[in-house]
């Protein structure tokens, strides 16, 4: 007897929830056959819950009126699709507007920041969200390489990066990686590890030139919080799932050594 292949496609699509039902059984056997299959699925599966607790509340926000009408705009009426693509573009406008200002605006200390910071913060929160529940790759270039990383990340961001050491705090460096920006150049992330699987990441970008500079601002959402600022030309985010008192003290560790680095 064979046993069906299973694709990576049909594992995201049980984490998504999208699987076909004839292809259910033969998933759920090779799931049963392979834990770290079945690890990965799970990951998956609290990414999505992670995203969804992050973003799902932006449905529920009111419309602007400015969107509604661009949504409506009849200049172009005789083009059949027009009216259906300019609603999904609202919709998507108003998915990262709201993941950009709604998110971030609900739960600071400091809301009052400029654009740049809280678009930081909200990326950094994104990155942590999605990554740390990795179970195989978690990081692109582990701990190990921890030169080869340092260097490449630095060639990158165009900047001499050197990752922090929280061994103090109890945390170890696990390794990184290269992520897009939001137009300012590529982000660095480096993630740490703590004995009992907690982890914590710290989100490098590039800032553009003459930006101003920010003390350290703090929010959350639900258990995730990020201590965030701008130092020069680099933008920094701390984020974890830990009492702000204690996010707080491990950023003001990050914040010393980031300066004795300058």
């Amino acid at each position: 007897m064979t046993t069906q292949a299973i694709s990576e496609a049909q594992l995201h699509a049980l984490a998504d929830g999208i699987l076909p039902e004839e292809l259910r059984a033969a998933v759920d056997a090779h799931l049963r056959a392979h834990p770290q299959d079945a690890a990965r699925v799970d990951a998956w599966r609290e990414q999505n819950r992670q995203l969804r607790a992050l973003f799902d509340p932006v449905l529920d926000e009111t419309v602007p009126p400015a969107l509604r009408q661009a949504a409506a705009a009849p200049s172009a009426a005789n083009h059949a699709w027009y009216r259906p693509a300019m609603q999904a573009a609202a919709a998507v406008v108003l998915l990262i507007a709201g993941g950009a200002g709604g998110w971030l605006l609900r739960g600071g200390d400091s809301v009052t920041a400029s654009a740049s910071p809280i678009s930081l913060a909200r990326s950094a929160a994104i990155a942590h969200a999605v990554y740390t529940p990795e179970v195989r790759h978690p990081v692109e270039v582990g701990v190990e390489q921890e030169a080869h990383l340092v260097q490449w990340l630095s060639k990158r961001l165009g900047s001499t990066l050197q990752p922090p050491v929280l061994s103090p705090l109890g945390y170890h460096l696990i390794g990184g990686r290269l992520l897009p920006g939001d137009g300012d150049g590529p982000v660095a992330q480096f993630m740490y590890e703590e004995d009992t699987g907690k982890r914590l990441t710290l989100y490098v970008a590039r800032e553009r030139a003459g930006k101003q500079e920010t003390a350290f601002r703090y929010t959350q959402e639900k258990d995730l919080g990020v201590f965030y600022w701008i130092d020069g030309q680099m933008g920094y985010a701390l984020s974890a799932r830990l009492p702000k008192a204690e996010l707080g003290k491990i950023a003001d560790a990050v914040y010393a050594q980031l300066e004795v680095h300058r």
